[in-house]
Formats: C-alpha cells, structure tokens, sequence
C-alpha cells in the first residue's frame, strides 16, 4: 500500500470467484455526501461490476450507505456510478471483456491522496471445480508451512 492511501473496502469474494489477470485504478464520480459515507467506511462491493456503455465505464450495484447527516441531499444507495478512464483503457477493457468468461470487477475502493479510487480487475470466472482446487492448494501449503514452523522450532 502507497503511502496516503487508506483503503475503505476490499471485494473478498472476487478472490474467491475470479482468476484476476489485469488490474486497473479508476476515479469514482460521488456526490458530497457518498464522500462522507465512504470516508465513515459505509460501502459494499459484493455483487457489484462494471459495464461499458456508450465508451463510459459505469459501476452497478456498488452500495454506498446514505450519509446519516446527509438528510435530503443522500442519493440511491445503489445508484449506478460513473468511472474516470482513459479513452484508451475504457476500449481496452471494452474489447477484453467481449471474449466468453471474462468479466470487469471491483476489487477495492480507497482514498489516495483524498480522491476515492476504484481498483478494477479484468479477471475469468472460475467454475466450481477450480474454487475447490484452489482451497485444496491453499490448505496444503499452510499444513506444510506449519509444519515446517514445528520443525524450526520458530
């Protein structure tokens, strides 16, 4: 983690049900008081994505909890946000998610240099079989790690 970066969530389930390939950061349009919110740590990732529409990136079903000073000038929660990309990385990701299995996710929202930034990963479902394989090898290597730590002595 850069210095000044101070993270508000973490999409663990993407981990999970994805193979990330490529990450990206991305700006997030926010009303006053998303910004609050976010800053009180109040957002979700979990079933959220992103869809290329009209050569604008967009984030749908990101929830932002309503800001509870914010009285009439909260929005929808769950409202579909607009990103900041680059022309160039907006087509990138347009042409890379057309291919079968892939998808653009959210993996992290945080604060970096006091802007809220999205991480964006272009990551290939993984089917069931694979999410079991992946606990399997992940539960052998800390078996191993833990046994090697007994026989250390450490």
């Amino acid at each position: 983690m850069e210095e000044g970066e101070r993270v508000v969530t973490v999409n663990r389930k993407a981990y999970h049900d994805y193979d990330i390939e490529e990450t990206l950061e991305a700006g997030i349009v926010l009303s006053g008081t998303e910004v609050k919110s976010l800053r009180r740590g109040s957002c979700n990732l979990r079933d959220s994505f992103v869809q290329i529409k009209d050569g604008e990136a967009w984030i749908i079903n990101m929830h932002i909890a309503p800001y509870k000073e914010g009285g009439r000038y909260n929005l929808d929660p769950d409202r579909t946000r607009k990103l900041l990309l680059h022309r160039e990385e907006i087509e990138y990701l347009a042409s890379k998610s057309q291919i079968r299995g892939y998808s653009i996710i959210p993996l992290k929202v945080y604060f970096k240099r006091g802007r809220a930034k999205l991480e964006l990963a272009l990551a290939k479902g993984r089917k069931l079989v694979d999410k079991k394989r992946v606990l399997i090898e992940r539960d052998k290597i800390r078996e191993l790690e833990r046994t090697l730590k007994e026989y250390t002595g450490a």
